[in-house]
């Protein structure tokens, strides 16, 4: 078991894996208290043995591990990357590539949606993961060999997982159904926060645009401040308190002070002053500047039932090419493909409408039907035996 604690101990690991055609890379990290993610263990598994790297030694720089993540020539193979890409992006400025997300592949390949790590390596690697370690504290120091094992195991029987599902991949042809999702996990934009937008997370139950200009404002002003502080937005500012100053808009001390849960010294204080700014920043935006949210529209009468008709050809074509229908088409997705045949969906471009979309748009328009025969869910072509065969299933 190695763990690497210092630079050169690193550059050397890092050197040795020139040449490797792909590793296996995890992190460990917490966030419960802070902004961004902090980094407290790195995993990686090459074809020589895995190692433990840990950036938060005395005089650990990570350069020689980015060079390593940066490489064109190794592919970086995570499972669920997104958030372990996070890291890197904001620690580096640079995202992983070539990457691979095992997550992603396995519901390419009938895992299900959002399969586990445990439950993939246990069915594709036979291994049995230890969890005591799961909710421990990464950033205590010394870590014991019993957390360096659990950490270890997530990278170690993830090579032999991997190379099944390559395998598999390449006899199924659907190498190239990843490639959207990859390119997702690898833009920048999935990881860059715009202050500016954090207000559209937020739950509200009007749609006022006075109101929604002061909470644009705050949220802004709060997402910008929970940056600079490194600490989750809740330390800042909760929701409740947020969406409550919107909608009193104080314009004074003495009403800031009113608001439930803040008192006279947030009021009074830097923080005060920086809110009382949002707030008079959103009351003074001209009217035809202010952010409009158009309330979600209600299904025509008649599109519900669509809806659900296209809900089990999707079960039914994903069950049948045993993919996850996740990955095919969102209940959104669904319900804009029944309002509109040129909806702009993932559902009606490229191997998903293969699969799914061209069917779906026939079944919307009547030249193919649905039918249960021998207990299972059929297509069948409208104008051929569709009468003969549904009526002989209503009376058996």
């Amino acid at each position: 078991m190695t763990l690497i604690t210092t630079t050169d101990a690193l550059d050397a690991f890092c050197q040795s894996l020139a040449g490797a055609e792909y590793i296996t890379v995890d992190t460990e990290f917490l966030r419960e208290k802070t902004y961004w993610p902090q980094l407290c263990l790195v995993q990686i598994a090459g074809p020589n043995g895995a190692v433990a790297i840990d950036p938060l030694a005395e005089g650990m720089d990570l350069a020689p591990l980015y060079a390593v993540m940066d490489d064109p020539a190794i592919l970086k193979v995570f499972h669920a990357a997104r958030q372990d890409v996070e890291i890197f992006w904001h620690l580096s400025g640079r995202i992983p590539t070539p990457l691979f997300d095992t997550q992603v592949a396995a519901m390419v390949c009938g895992f299900g949606e959002s399969v586990g790590y445990e439950t993939l390596v246990t069915k594709l690697a036979g291994a049995r993961i230890d969890k005591s370690s799961r909710f421990t504290d990464w950033s205590h120091r010394p870590l014991t060999d019993r957390q360096l094992t659990y950490a270890l195991s997530d990278v170690i029987h993830l090579r032999p997982a991997y190379e099944k599902l390559k395998r598999r991949l390449a006899r199924s042809g659907r190498s190239h159904w990843l490639e959207e999702e990859m390119a997702i996990l690898t833009d920048p934009r999935t990881y860059q926060v715009d202050p500016d937008s954090s207000w559209l997370r937020l739950k509200v139950r009007t749609n006022k645009p006075r109101f929604m200009a002061i909470l644009k404002e705050l949220a802004a002003w709060r997402e910008r401040e929970a940056q600079r502080r490194d600490q989750p937005r809740s330390r800042v500012l909760r929701d409740e308190a947020l969406l409550e100053i919107a909608a009193h808009a104080p314009t004074n001390v003495d009403d800031l002070a009113r608001t439930r849960g803040l008192g006279r010294g947030f009021a009074e204080g830097r923080q005060g002053t920086d809110v009382l700014a949002a707030v008079q920043a959103g009351l003074d935006l001209p009217d035809r500047d202010l952010p409009r949210v158009e309330p979600r529209e209600e299904p025509p009468p008649g599109l519900q039932p669509i809806v659900e008709l296209l809900r089990v050809l999707l079960k039914m074509k994903c069950d049948e090419h045993n993919v996850a229908a996740k990955l095919v088409a969102s209940s959104a997705d669904l319900e804009a493909m029944a309002a509109d045949d040129t909806a702009d969906v993932p559902a009606l471009h490229g191997w998903r409408r293969e699969l799914f979309g061209d069917d779906a748009l026939a079944l919307k328009h009547g030249r193919i039907a649905l039918a249960v025969m021998d207990r299972r869910v059929r297509i069948v072509p409208v104008g051929s035996s569709l009468d003969t065969t549904t009526t002989e299933c209503a009376e058996t």
